[in-house]
């Protein structure tokens, strides 16, 4: 706590000596004025989202200031003899809000909005936990398989953590389990692991899968459709679940075996709520059309993930026929990560425009030696590099919009053959998704945290062997499953 109390006091002192830094430095000669000032934002962003000197709602009006006055006070690309001008360079801070990949995340949150409102999200959890028996270890997978049910309708891992986390308390207390049991601990690590695992293999289940996706088709001219995220991510997935399983079976063993009055438990929640109400009827309807169309994007249908999404809201919202209205979703969303996306999304943009990126990216290549490497062996590095860094990161979000770009920038510097660089950006966005070591790692992690079920020590027992697992299962499927799909050369 020491250490963290640290970086928050000092982050911001810290983020701004990086930021003068970089731009004290000359500007080197192949990188114009604006890509040079860009990075030293970059760096100032990094260390402000690692450290939480500000809070991330702040961080995104921080970066808009230094964006629109750093940039507005260097020389205009297109006419270098005179200044961008603050007006021009706000377009390009705010250039991220008009993004479908921005649009995106916010109708996500409505949809997560209505989920909890109808309260739906509870009764699928609850129905899934009633089925699946009070045994420890199916209540384990039952866990498991919630969270990777919840993933397909609740486009927010916040939100489906925040479901779960009072149904499985409340079944832990009806079992009289106290704090330090390993059970109890077990079951709610499964909670912020499992989802933070699905966030893998559903392109539209976090934020920061629809950032990868954004720059993809900013850079490349190319989209990914739903299907195709799932094709390629499912499978890993699946794996990983089962190592999950294990991997919480053997380090937070539980103590009992079946729980006395168990399905008694579960079925007097689920009493709790009555019977099935009109508006989570029209909710379960419209999360099933939504899914429909994003299953068969690009195979039935012309329309793509954002237009559907943005359509299924307005259904939800509409007069007499809706489950909402405007002023009951308001509390339910999460207006600083949908800033903060849309700055990342800006600051990304930028970076390529600019070609600082690309200049970041011919340094990274050439001081590892990446020329020469074959391509599993390239996605590996930068496999590690992603989940070390993603250590001091609190937000996905944050470390997809740093890191994206650069990555994108790496890959096609080293382009060749085998080198596919849609399918290993996908791929790397996978590691994005490895927030399993710390409760810090993952606004998810540190909700689970907060029920004091577990601990740090859980969370490393547990977060450790299911990185190394991770990483070794991505270098397995990009030598197999992934070379086979034409992802990897």
């Amino acid at each position: 706590m020491e250490k963290e109390s640290w970086c928050k006091r000092y982050g911001l002192l810290l983020a701004v000596l990086a930021l003068a830094a970089v731009c004290c430095l000359p500007t080197p000669p192949d990188l114009p004025s604006q890509g040079h000032r860009l990075i030293g934002i970059l760096a100032f962003a990094v260390i402000i989202w690692m450290t939480e000197g500000v809070s991330y709602p702040v961080s995104a009006f921080v970066i808009i200031s230094l964006m629109a006055f750093l940039l507005g006070m260097a020389p205009d690309p297109a006419h270098p003899e005179q200044l961008l001008g603050t007006g021009k360079a706000l377009s390009l801070a705010l250039a991220g809000f008009s993004t479908s990949a921005w649009a995106l995340v916010a109708g996500a949150m409505f949809l997560s909005a209505a989920m909890m409102i109808t309260g739906l999200d509870k009764r699928i959890a609850l129905l899934v936990m009633s089925r699946i028996g009070v045994q420890s270890n199916r209540l384990i997978i039952g866990v498991i398989f919630v969270g990777f049910l919840l993933s397909f309708f609740v486009p927010s891992t916040t939100a489906r953590v925040s479901c779960m986390v009072p149904i499985v308390a409340g079944i832990i207390r009806a079992f009289g389990l106290k704090v330090g049991s390993t059970f109890a601990g077990a079951l709610m690590m499964a909670v912020a692991q499992a989802d933070s695992l699905w966030n893998i293999s559903i392109k539209t289940a976090a934020a920061q899968n629809v950032v990868a996706v954004g720059f993809i088709q900013q850079v490349l001219g190319k989209d990914i459709s739903w299907l195709e995220w799932f094709i390629a991510a499912a499978p890993y997935a699946v794996v990983l679940s089962v190592v999950l399983y294990f991997i919480l079976i053997k380090a937070m063993s539980p103590e009992v075996k079946e729980m006395p009055g168990g399905k008694e438990a579960i079925q007097r929640m689920r009493d709790e709520m009555g019977p099935v109400s009109l508006p989570e009827k029209k909710l379960l309807l419209v999360s099933a059309l939504l899914l429909f169309f994003w299953v068969t994007e690009k195979k039935l249908h012309p329309f793509d993930t954002t237009t559907v999404t943005l359509a299924g809201i307005m259904l939800l919202m509409l007069p007499r026929w809706g489950v909402m209205t405007w002023q009951q979703a308001v509390p339910h969303i999460n207006w600083g990560t949908v800033a903060l996306f849309g700055v990342g999304i800006s600051l990304g943009s930028a970076l390529l425009k600019s070609q600082a990126a690309v200049w970041l990216a011919h340094y990274f290549v050439a001081a590892a030696g990446m020329e020469t490497m074959t391509p599993v062996m390239i996605l590996m590095i930068m496999a590690v590099f992603l989940t070390v860094i993603h250590l001091g990161f609190a937000s996905a979000t944050g470390l997809a919009a740093a890191m994206i770009p650069i990555v994108i920038a790496v890959l096609q510097s080293v382009e060749g053959p085998g080198i596919h660089v849609l399918g290993m950006t996908m791929i790397l966005q996978y590691t994005i998704c490895f927030g399993y070591i710390l409760p810090v790692n993952a606004p998810q992690n540190m909700i689970a945290y907060s029920t004091g079920y577990v601990t740090s020590e859980d969370f490393l027992k547990t977060g450790i062997p299911m990185t190394i697992a991770a990483l070794v299962l991505l270098g397995v499927f990009s030598l197999t499953y992934w070379h086979w799909l034409g992802y990897v050369g």
